[in-house]
């Protein structure tokens, strides 16, 4: 069986993000609305600085639902009028990376999230011999049917991909090359036999000293290493996406967020009904100027894409069978050296009749917490997330374009409780 040699696309072969050159092909072509989202511009700062992230990911999940009823060959069109810039772009070293994995008989293929027919024009210019990438399913008029022609392209997917791509073309993985700088790349650059990190994110560069892969530079002056994230910087970083110009399909009314006191520990205590509450919270977080600490069931943090967003955000884990006082002892000394923490006392989403009674009834954590550390407690009542995401479905639904749920998040005073409470 033959190798092959697999390149990712945004941070790796390219400086920086493809985004911002293809959105305005996009809208220039008359395939999307003529002027770009609010925070589109800082999604892609954020994104060129410290790289791939689940918020963008989560928001690129959503393009299959916009584009549908899209007519492919305008899509096709703008794909070919994007591909001068994007050839700007290109790392100085990748084209002799590519030339030399031709030169000895690989196949050169570009691996990336991006949909597949804005990014064959300029793959084909570069000289790859094939793409994986996220395809969009086509009706018989030419248009996008809303739905995904095989896997979504990135982390496990693009594994996944891969491997089918393999399978067509006789390629063994186990002799192949991979390329990326992204952490959610460790699937693919796990299963490879000869794995390259490229530019790393400080979590793929960790990943990398640990595994003993190799990191390389595509630049030729070569680049200055990343120092690992701090959990502060990892929480800031994650607060920048709680922005509701970031969800333009979901509409947010926040009151209340000048309530939360500006420093000193606070315990932010919030009602539950959804997978979305942890970022209908962030949200709120995300007006104070401050970092919080999510506490919450360990099934929240095992949910898809939200539990991965609560952990980003400094979440504490907790297991209620292990009966362990650890989730609490590690929010009282978050609290004590004056930190903020989340905690949802239901402890989880009411199910049947339960969901609709006007009194809710909660675990004691959050009370423990504020008498053994003097915290002042903030009550946030969270309405209408879960019609952003109903407990029933996998995914939040952040493209309802005709008929955007309504979340309201609102913020009573803060108050202390006496010892006598």
């Amino acid at each position: 069986m033959r190798a092959a040699a697999f390149i990712d696309l945004d941070r790796t072969l390219l400086k920086g993000a493809s985004g911002p050159i293809i959105s305005r092909a996009l809208r220039e072509a008359g395939v999307v609305g003529g002027s770009s989202l609010p925070g589109e511009d800082l999604l892609y700062r954020v994104f060129n600085v410290f790289g791939e992230n689940l918020p963008s990911m989560l928001i690129a999940r959503q393009g299959v639902a916009v584009m549908k009823g899209k007519p492919r060959h305008l899509v096709v069109a703008a794909a070919h009028a994007t591909v001068d810039e994007l050839m700007s772009l290109v790392r100085d070293a990748a084209r002799d990376v590519i030339e030399g994995h031709k030169s000895e008989g690989r196949k050169v293929v570009l691996a990336t999230t991006t949909p597949h027919d804005v990014i064959v024009p300029f793959a084909r210019r570069l000289g790859f011999d094939d793409v994986v990438a996220t395809r969009f399913a086509v009706d018989a008029d030419g248009k996008y049917s809303g739905e995904l022609d095989g896997p979504f392209t990135w982390s496990a997917g693009k594994l996944e991909a891969v491997r089918a791509w393999c399978s067509d073309h006789d390629v063994a993985l186990e002799s192949s090359y991979a390329y990326s700088d992204s952490v959610y790349d460790a699937p693919l650059l796990s299963a490879v036999g000869f794995p390259r990190v490229v530019n790393p994110d400080a979590r793929l560069a960790t990943m990398a000293a640990t595994r003993r892969w190799p990191v390389e530079s595509f630049d030729r002056a070569g680049s200055e290493p990343k120092p690992p994230l701090t959990a502060s910087d990892v929480q800031r970083v994650g607060l920048l996406f709680a922005r509701p110009e970031l969800l333009p399909f979901v509409r947010f009314d926040i009151t209340g967020a000048d309530r939360v006191p500006k420093g000193g520990p606070v315990i932010l205590v919030a009602n539950h009904r959804s997978y979305f509450d942890a970022f209908a919270v962030a949200m709120l977080v995300g007006k104070t100027g401050r970092t919080v600490r999510f506490l919450g069931k360990k099934e929240v943090f095992d949910a898809p894409v939200v539990g991965q967003l609560a952990s980003l955000l400094g979440g504490i884990r907790v297991d209620r069978t292990s009966g362990s006082d650890e989730p609490l002892e590690h929010a009282t000394a978050a609290l004590a050296s004056g930190e903020m923490v989340a905690i949802m006392p239901q402890g989880t989403i009411p199910r049947g009749p339960a969901f609709f009674e006007p009194e809710l009834k909660g675990r004691w954590g959050a009370a423990r917490l504020a008498l053994a550390t003097g915290a002042q407690i903030v009550p946030v009542g969270l309405w209408g997330t879960e019609k952003v995401w109903p407990r029933n479905a996998k995914l939040p639904n952040l493209a309802a374009v005709t008929n955007p749920p309504r979340v309201t998040v609102m913020t009573g005073e803060p108050f202390s409780l006496g010892t006598n409470s």
